[in-house]
């Protein structure tokens, strides 16, 4: 904005206007402009705010920080600007500026002004090369594949380790010092820190800590700094190496961005029985582990629990004068423990006091016949008199979706693979695999969260166009003119999807959030030459040439305010986060196509779809512009 007014008022300057009529006048012709530029990029923002789930949360605080310095931005550049700039520029400048203005000038002159003349002379042929540029960049994002939000590129990562459900503590601990040997021979671990029966503590702001199980071991683990070329690597030689470590699940995580996620790819299977369940869940997961892309596929009811039943003889127990509730209760303190008092120390502080069987190591079943029972004659009964012990095989787990019994599968993506294409394969090869009456499977982990996040994400999409398009006929005042304006917008998508396609990033939440933000300033450089044109019409000037002298003078300021964009989007770019990079990446890619396209295609479409009524003619271009015809 601050460009756009400055600029005006130097223009008026080089024209030979005083310098405080320079600045008044100035402004006054471009406040119009630098309003519906303003309101085009906060309607762009504003549904943002609004969208919902977690990646909603996750993402608001850029449209609350962008909607604030737009805002901001629309103030400063039509008080605190012109103010400086009557009292700072000089009185006079040069009628052609200085020696880069020149420059600049006489590239718009003598390359600019010309290929706008010949496309004005053969206005369809030019939208029709416009609209085969559009139509040619659409078949790239298959290509470029859809994700929710891109990994960290963070250089630590977690290793977890679990066992069969109802392992020793022991037995895990054996594991896990192996995975600690694998990770102590690779120089590029830096370090390594292993907690046994039980996750570690938060340490990334959407990875939960898991539960404490004596079949449960995880390690997290440093690289020291991220190379997004060697790191990927590096984390599979690992993973090929915990593969040869047999009797246990290892699976290695990189950190991902956005909220919380159990996987990627998470297939599940909804149905009644959990017999029939288990078996559907071996079968799919088979089909997952072969599809091209997966790996460290998890059947979440792979093993069944071994659960101990003591088959109690109730009959005999009441004959041997056991009380009712007595097995329970002895089992409980037995293996649970009770609290019997309380001892306090000469600080005051209190101890519980609790009564059990000594637990320090793994016991065998005949431990069972050194446990008694109360009868109510005082005399102790061996709990083996009255229970036949045996072992029997349970479901490890019982999980529900929607009051429905659900098992699931997960599945990492490998390495250089999309998520969004092996799911699509996943699911393609699972469309083959017969399901018995009452079951069905769904899709969980990413194609879930993007079908939630994404919903919402166009309906904020169509929000916006709707409400820039309602700013943009109250600023024109005509339907045609605003079609005009709004027929930037695909001209920016082409060097968005292009940009995207070079830099190897995936089609995520964030760079639609680019998608959303080019649009508004796409729009704000269209405004500035559409808004100009009429300007001109309502000055008497015939249509052609108010078409030709806007493009030619306000080339400059577009060019210039694309520049800025471009130069202050381009640290980011670089950076390589996985996060904002991508949309730093859709940003600069259309702002780059848009203008120069946008220069050519915005007046032809201004020449074919232009008002053909009076346009009433008026000497001071601050007036209310009054439009006939329109």
């Amino acid at each position: 904005d601050s460009i756009v007014v400055t600029e005006n008022i130097s223009r008026h300057l080089r024209e030979g206007t005083p310098r405080r009529r320079a600045a008044m006048d100035a402004t006054g012709q471009i406040s119009v402009a630098v309003l519906g530029c303003t309101t085009t990029l906060v309607l762009a923002f504003l549904p943002l705010l609004f969208l919902p789930e977690g990646a909603g949360k996750f993402t608001r605080s850029l449209p609350v920080s962008i909607l604030f310095t737009v805002a901001a931005s629309l103030f400063v550049s039509l008080t605190i600007i012109p103010f400086l700039a009557s009292r700072l520029l000089a009185d006079s400048e040069k009628p052609e500026g200085n020696r880069a203005l020149q420059a600049v000038h006489a590239a718009i002159r003598y390359v600019y002004n010309p290929i706008l003349h010949r496309a004005l002379l053969n206005p369809l042929r030019t939208l029709g090369l416009a609209a085969l540029l559009v139509a040619a960049s659409l078949p790239l994002v298959p290509i470029i594949g859809f994700s929710m939000f891109p990994p960290a590129s963070a250089p630590n990562f977690l290793v977890q380790v679990e066992m069969p459900d109802g392992a020793a503590l022991s037995r895990t601990d054996e594991v896990l010092r192996r995975v600690e040997a694998v990770l102590a021979e690779e120089p590029a671990v830096r370090w390594f820190m292993s907690n046994l029966g039980h996750g570690n503590p938060q340490i990334f702001y959407n990875m939960r800590q898991r539960e404490t199980a004596t079949n449960f071991g995880e390690v997290f683990a440093s690289l020291g700094e991220w190379d997004s070329r060697r790191g990927p690597q590096i984390l599979d030689a690992l993973r090929k190496r915990f593969r040869e470590i047999p009797g246990a699940q290892i699976v290695l995580r990189e950190f991902s961005n956005g909220p919380p996620m159990e996987a990627p790819i998470a297939v599940r299977i909804l149905g009644k029985d959990i017999a029939t369940l288990r078996r559907l869940a071996v079968d799919a997961a088979r089909i997952v582990e072969q599809t091209p892309g997966t790996r460290d596929v998890v059947n979440s009811v792979r093993l069944k629990r071994t659960d101990l039943d003591l088959g109690v003889d109730e009959a005999k127990a009441g004959v041997l004068g056991v009380p009712a509730g007595a097995i329970d209760r002895t089992m409980r303190i037995a293996l649970e423990g009770q609290t019997l008092a309380q001892y306090r120390t000469g600080e005051g502080r209190a101890y519980d006091v609790s009564i059990r069987l000594p637990l320090a190591e793994r016991h065998d079943l005949d431990t069972l016949d050194r446990i008694y029972l109360p009868t109510q004659d005082g005399a102790g009964v061996p709990l083996s008199l009255v229970t036949r012990p045996r072992l029997e095989a349970g479901p490890n787990r019982i999980d529900r979706l929607g009051r429905q019994r659900v098992v699931t599968i997960t599945s990492q993506v490998a390495t250089a693979h999309v998520t969004s294409k092996v799911t699509e394969d996943v699911f393609a090869r699972l469309a083959a695999f017969k399901l018995p009456p009452g079951y069905r499977i769904a899709a969980g982990g990413e194609a879930e969260a993007q079908l939630r996040s994404f919903g919402g994400l166009w309906n904020a999409m169509l929000l916006a166009l709707f409400g820039i398009m309602a700013a943009l006929i109250l600023e024109f005042r005509s339907f045609r003119a605003s079609a005009v304006v709004a027929g930037v917008i695909p001209l920016g998508i082409i060097g968005g999807i292009v940009a995207l396609w070079l830099t190897g990033y995936t089609l995520s939440f964030t760079a639609v959030i680019g998608f959303i933000a080019l649009v508004g300033i796409e729009i704000k450089n269209s405004i500035l030459l559409v808004d100009f044109t009429v300007q001109l019409q309502r000055q008497g000037v015939p249509l052609r040439e108010a078409i030709e002298r806007a493009g030619e003078i306000r080339f400059l300021p577009v060019l210039l305010t694309s520049a800025t964009a471009i130069g202050g989007l381009l640290p980011l770019a670089v950076e390589g986060s996985g996060l904002y990079s991508p949309l730093a990446c859709v940003i600069i890619g259309g702002l780059v196509t848009s203008t120069l396209l946008s220069r050519i295609v915005t007046p032809v479409m201004y020449l074919l779809l232009a008002p053909r009524g009076r346009v009433t003619r008026v000497a001071d271009p601050r007036a209310e512009p009054a439009m006939l015809g329109a």
